[in-house]
C-alpha cells in the first residue's frame, strides 16, 4: 500500500515505514503530525485518485528530527564584466517516518 502526499510544495510518494525528508514543519520531535493532502492512495488493484485530494485520505507520521541540508552554493557570472558573486544556502528540513496510511 502507497500514497502520494503533498507538503511543503512538493510531491512524495510513500508508504509505511518509509523515512523521509520534507521541508521543515512547525512540530515538535517526537510528536505525531497528519497528512491530510493525500493526491492518490493505492492498495494492490485498488486505486483511489483524489480531484486533487481524497476525501478523509490521510497519513500519520512521526517526526524524528529537524536539521539543515547540504550546503547549496550559487554563483552569479558574468563573463568580461569582472563580476563573480558566491553565496550558499542551506534548507531547513524535518525528517519523518510514516507510521499509517487510510483511505
Amino acid at each position: 500500500m502507497y500514497a502520494v502526499i503533498q507538503t511543503g510544495g512538493k510531491q512524495y510518494r510513500v508508504t509505511e515505514g518509509q523515512t523521509l525528508k520534507v521541508e521543515k514543519l512547525d512540530a515538535d520531535a517526537g510528536s505525531s503530525v497528519e497528512l491530510d493532502k493525500v493526491l492518490m492512495i493505492s492498495d494492490g488493484d485498488k486505486v483511489q485518485v483524489g480531484t486533487p485530494y481524497v476525501d478523509g485520505g490521510k497519513v500519520v507520521a512521526t517526526i524524528k528530527s529537524h536539521g539543515r541540508d547540504k550546503k547549496i552554493e550559487v554563483i552569479k557570472f558574468k563573463r568580461r564584466k569582472h563580476h563573480d558573486k558566491r553565496t550558499g544556502h542551506r534548507q531547513y528540513y524535518t525528517e519523518l517516518e510514516i507510521t499509517g496510511i487510510s483511505g
